[in-house]
């Protein structure tokens, strides 16, 4: 398997979509779960592939640096890396209404299953039971639903998106 090592100019970029996603999670905090950071994942896995991970990374890292490594942050080290890898799987090149449909429901299904995928740390961290995990995400479900509303919403940015993010690594 060939390795692609990564570029100067590819790291200044990759750093800096990593910050336009947490600066765009910072600005939207006034509405609780709705966030463009799937838009972001996905439309950059969909473009960088593998080297996505890059972004996604800074943007996990700068999270804990701004509001503390604490037990709420370490599910962002597979949640997030989740949603890439989902991502990964679909095909290359995919365009029109099908590549608008495959990335709303992917962004959507992320944030519905949230709670759910976050779940299983909460259980580990808290020694919550099977009984209690279920409990913890049906108490939490009314915000997947938010999350997923605007998960679904920003998932029709992300075709645009794509779009942008290629024209402008062409003329780099």
């Amino acid at each position: 398997m060939k390795k692609k090592k990564i570029s100067l100019k590819e790291l200044i970029v990759f750093a800096m979509l990593g910050a336009l996603m947490f600066l765009s999670k910072m600005l939207l905090e006034w509405a609780p779960n709705v966030h463009l950071l799937a838009c972001f994942t996905v439309a950059f896995t969909v473009v960088y592939r593998a080297k996505a991970l890059f972004p996604v990374g800074v943007f996990i890292f700068l999270t804990g640096l701004y509001a503390g490594f604490n037990l709420w942050w370490y599910p962002y080290l597979y949640l997030w890396p989740l949603l890439w890898g989902a991502a990964m799987l679909l095909p290359k090149n995919l365009s029109g209404w099908k590549a608008t449909v495959c990335y709303v429901l992917l962004c959507t299904l992320h944030g519905l299953l949230y709670g759910t995928l976050y779940a299983p740390y909460q259980a580990l961290v808290f020694g919550l039971s099977f009984e209690g995990t279920l409990a913890w995400i049906a108490a939490g479900f009314p915000y997947d639903l938010v999350h997923a509303a605007g998960n679904f919403a920003a998932g029709f940015l992300v075709l645009p998106l794509v779009k942008l993010l290629r024209t402008l690594s062409k003329k780099l």
